[in-house]
């Protein structure tokens, strides 16, 4: 049976992505990316992003239902400030937008649609039949190490990244670090922070992690319930060096969300999660 861990508390860094300056946001030893050392990950963007609309933006009873990131120039470890701006303010809708803004530079930018909740209509509607299913752990009550599934692991959950580097059916599960220090993530950053690996799961194979994403699209339907966020991916289609992966986002409940991403191909700086890779919480302990 899988155990979820908390992160070890022994020379620990800070478990959040960003802390909130008098300049704007400093990324934390969390942020870094797999991709490069002097680039901040595509989770820390999203949830920063997600964060800043949600609290500028969000009205009492409406749903944070969708939010798009175009991730178009790496984002580098310096200091962040995210600018947001209203496209439209209805009675049963509200859209804004956010940028990721480091220096001069937009880095990345964001929509985010929010949705007044109401009463179900009328009838039955068709859905998937096999939802996907969390791994046999007691709730968190707080950040946890992710661990990781894949058809190709006869014993199911691990925690150990590496021994799911092969061409298997991949899920994830973990109780997200925050966005930004000293705030515990709300369920949409939480999403947006879990839902972002839809490009990790969707385009891992044996070799590793051979296309980056330029976005994500995370869509929902309900807030997700308790600290504990998974991710399933649903599917991998790719040609001529572009990709595209889809994933499901579920909690103890069942599903609430889906995700998807565009990636291009980054063969030369694919990441290699096998041959004693250690995921940041247990090289940053050390």
């Amino acid at each position: 049976m899988a155990t979820s861990q908390a992160f070890p508390d022994a020379d620990m860094p800070p478990l959040a992505f960003f802390e909130a300056t008098a300049d704007g946001f400093e990324p934390l030893p969390f942020a870094n990316s797999a991709w490069s050392p002097t680039m901040i990950n595509g989770p820390a963007v999203c949830g920063l992003l997600a964060r800043a609309l949600e609290n500028a933006h969000c009205p009492a009873g409406f749903l944070p239902s969708r939010l798009t990131v175009d991730m178009f120039r790496p984002p580098q470890k310096a200091t962040t400030t995210v600018l947001t701006s209203v496209v439209r303010e209805g009675n049963r809708i509200v859209v804004a937008d956010a940028v990721f803004r480091q220096g001069e530079q937009d880095m990345a930018r964001a929509t985010a649609v929010f949705l007044k909740l109401s009463e179900q209509p009328p009838g039955e509607r068709w859905t998937r039949d096999a939802a996907p299913v969390p791994p046999e752990v007691p709730p968190a009550d707080g950040p946890t190490v992710p661990l990781w599934n894949s058809n190709g692991r006869p014993d199911g959950w691990t925690g150990r990244i590496g021994d799911h580097q092969n061409s298997g059916h991949k899920k994830l599960w973990q109780a997200p670090i925050s966005a930004v220090l000293g705030e515990a993530p709300s369920p949409f950053v939480g999403a947006a922070i879990i839902g972002e690996s839809t490009s990790l799961l969707t385009n891992w194979s044996e070799e590793g992690v051979g296309f980056i994403n330029a976005d994500l699209t995370l869509a929902l339907t309900r807030p997700g319930e308790g600290l504990e966020i998974g991710l399933e991916a649903d599917n991998h289609l790719s040609a001529d060096g572009v990709a595209v992966g889809s994933a499901t986002l579920f909690d103890r409940r069942g599903a609430f969300g889906t995700c998807v991403v565009t990636a291009l191909a980054n063969a030369q700086r694919a990441v290699n999660f096998g041959k004693g890779y250690r995921h940041p919480s247990e090289r940053l302990a050390q």
